[in-house]
């Protein structure tokens, strides 16, 4: 028996496979090769495709995960974490988006409900492909990092309204107030029904899972919870996306939330594939050829306008240029939301043919173009920078708010400090080991929350961005005597090492950067010493091996002032001869420490010293500690005595102890 829908996922994610180990190699995400095999595959080029609907339906399962796992990590606690930049960063860049193109549209002949739905298509952005970039470069945690991802999570919910408005927006009903006092109605009525299903129900039901360690099990409870919610939205008239997002907040209130992401996140990869697909096979080819023209026109509007309202807003969130620079760069594409959302308008006769066919063409050029501008966003961001502009422009940009600031800390009288750049976790523990050792330092960051932080910890913190000279300048870089980077920007880490040695070649400068192949540059702009965290922890676990196997604290020590001068190069490559210094008495053979507890009164060594109980005479068994309640005997002596509850921690042959802790337990 045939099926032909087999045939076609073979061929369409057969096609995807050798795409994406091209686009992997030339470091494009994998996202876009789903994109262009929906193309190849389409009916407008190769028509590889025979079942499109059947297609179409495993994109919408697709679209349930991907709504899901959204829920689940938007977490309503770590969205309160960073609501004002969410809710001010995010609700300016969308509004002022939908306002601009819904403007634009209007003037440009479009009726004024298509005019309004293509500002909601061209305000979301692409989270998988923009976080996914972020990650690599290791710049989430970054201050653009960070202003990007909380507009990104305004967008990711603000397009669940977006969805339950476009039937509304389409003029599916006569009576506009009626239909949304209606789907009001729906939705508290579900948000009630929810609500009962996360406090009695859903903690309950997966506690009983959970008990039965069976991974299936909680594999099953997962997707059926899912899809339980998602058709639920969906008998009241709702989407299935939106039941599915509900889903994904309720579970990441619970205890399971990591398991259940993990659990769901590879269905998720699998059929969210189908839905780029299916999307790239709509794109009309010949379309696209005969309008060439104009689709690049609308795609440098189109990425014009958005970096225009994306600046204004990180503006007036009170970031310095480079920033404003760094963020427009990165969300200035067109989203995978926006894909799923212009099919719910398509439905809905909310886009013309032709008009959807533009759309469609300025998403996947925008999508393609992110991974470029974002790798060199900095590069440009520096040289645009630059670039001479009125003194009065410059300040403005520049930052009123940070000039205030500098104001607020005045710094004249220090002299032979340290200057601790980024107040980040690592920032933070330096700034109070100096104050714990009494030495003079001033911290800076550009980042208003870590600001806000530190300026009610009382700390010494100076509020920019210290690329810039002048910030340098008002830091007294130029009489510091140690200098410590710790952000997570590693372009802007390579200009601030640069700016510092401008002023000073004396200070000491202490680097942390996130990987090894960091440090050879750092190093050569002028760094004294880089610390790589991914090596650190390395070396901590592994001291903490060697003081188990009770090697010398100053042989420990050796090889970890071994393993650093040598640049990591241990735990960066395989040599054929051993590594020195070399550890080759790490154990002992035929003998054991180990620790037994005394259990019982009864026996023969409780209440007696160590001489009269025989432990070493019977059996050859020293007691090198014992731990009585809270408290360590460390001075053992043969008139120790033994109690009942003791710790012993022991040394010699394993056969011994064995013997020695059936007395004990007697």
């Amino acid at each position: 028996m045939e099926i032909p829908i087999l045939k076609d996922i073979v061929v369409i994610l057969g096609l995807s496979i050798f795409i994406i180990l091209l686009f992997q190699k030339l470091k494009v995400p994998s996202l876009l090769g789903f994109l262009l095999a929906g193309i190849i595959a389409g009916p407008y080029a190769f028509n590889l495709i025979s079942s499109q609907h059947e297609v179409e339906l495993l994109s919408e399962i697709g679209i349930i995960f991907l709504l899901f796992v959204i829920g689940i990590e938007l977490s309503l606690k770590g969205l309160a974490s960073i609501k004002n930049t969410i809710l001010i960063g995010g609700g300016m860049q969308v509004g002022g988006t939908i306002l601009f193109t819904a403007l634009l549209g209007y003037l440009t002949g479009l009726p004024v409900n298509t005019a309004v739905f293509l500002g909601f298509l061209f305000s979301l952005s692409s989270t998988a492909i923009v976080l996914k970039l972020f990650q690599e470069k290791g710049e989430v945690s970054s201050p653009h990092g960070r202003i990007a991802v909380a507009i990104l999570i305004f967008q990711d919910i603000v397009v669940v309204p977006m969805m339950l408005l476009t039937p509304l927006l389409a003029g599916q009903s006569d009576n506009i107030w009626e239909t949304l006092g209606i789907l009001l109605i729906k939705i508290i009525g579900v948000c009630i029904v929810i609500y009962l299903l996360a406090i009695y129900v859903v903690p309950r039901v997966f506690k009983m899972v959970v008990k039965t360690k069976n991974r299936e099990l909680f594999i099953l409870t997962t997707i059926v919870f899912c899809f339980s919610v998602a058709w639920l939205t969906s008998s009241v008239g709702l989407s299935l996306a939106l039941g599915a997002f509900f889903a994904g907040l309720i579970i990441s209130e619970s205890d399971y939330s990591h398991q259940a992401t993990a659990n769901v996140l590879p269905f998720r990869e699998i059929f969210i594939s189908f839905f780029f697909i299916s999307v790239g096979s709509l794109l009309n080819l010949s379309f696209f050829f005969h309008h060439i023209f104009w689709i690049l026109l609308l795609v440098i509007g189109v990425i014009l306008l958005k970096m225009l309202i994306l600046a204004i807003t990180v503006l007036t969130l009170k970031y310095p240029a480079r920033t404003v620079l760094m963020t427009v760069f990165s969300i200035f594409q067109v989203g995978e939301f926006s894909l799923l959302l212009s099919t719910v308008g398509l439905d809905n006769g909310l886009l013309p043919e032709n008009v959807y066919q533009y759309f469609l063409a300025i998403s996947i050029i925008t999508m393609a173009l992110t991974p470029f501008l974002m790798n060199y966003s900095s590069q440009i961001s520096y040289y645009l920078v630059k670039i001479p502009i009125p003194a009065a422009v410059r300040k403005r940009l520049n930052n009123v708010h940070r000039t205030q600031q500098l104001k607020e800390a005045p710094l004249e009288d220090l002299k032979d400090h340290l200057v601790i750049i980024g107040y980040g976790i690592n920032g933070e523990n330096i700034s109070k080991a100096a104050k714990s050792a009494q030495i003079p330092y001033v911290v800076v960051d550009l980042e208003p929350e870590a600001f806000k932080k530190a300026k009610e910890a009382k700390e010494p913190i100076v509020f920019g961005d210290a690329t810039n000279p002048e910030i340098l300048k008002h830091l007294h870089v130029q009489e510091a005597r140690v200098v410590v980077i710790a952000i997570s920007d590693a372009t802007a880490t390579k200009k601030i090492i640069n700016g510092v040695r401008n002023f000073t070649q004396i200070a000491h400068i202490i680097v942390r950067t996130r990987y090894v192949r960091e440090i050879e540059e750092n190093i050569r702009l002028g760094a004294d010493e880089v610390i790589p965290e991914e090596f650190e922890t390395s070396i901590e676990i592994f001291s903490r091996v060697l003081r188990k196997y009770l090697i010398p604290h100053d042989e420990i020590q050796e090889f970890i002032n071994h393993v650093r001068s040598s640049d990591y190069e241990m735990l960066t490559t395989i040599k054929k001869g051993p590594h020195t210094p070399s550890y080759q008495h790490l154990h002992i053979p035929n003998k054991e420490i180990v620790t037994l507890s005394v259990q019982q009164g009864a026996n023969s060594v409780v209440e007696k010293t160590i001489q009269d109980s025989g432990i070493g005479k019977n059996y050859g068994v020293t007691i090198l500690a014992i731990k009585r309640d809270t408290n360590y005997l460390t001075d053992i002596s043969q008139d120790t005595v033994i109690k009942q509850g003791d710790l012993l921690y022991l040394f010699g042959a394993p056969s011994n102890i064995n013997s020695l802790n059936r007395i004990l337990s007697l």
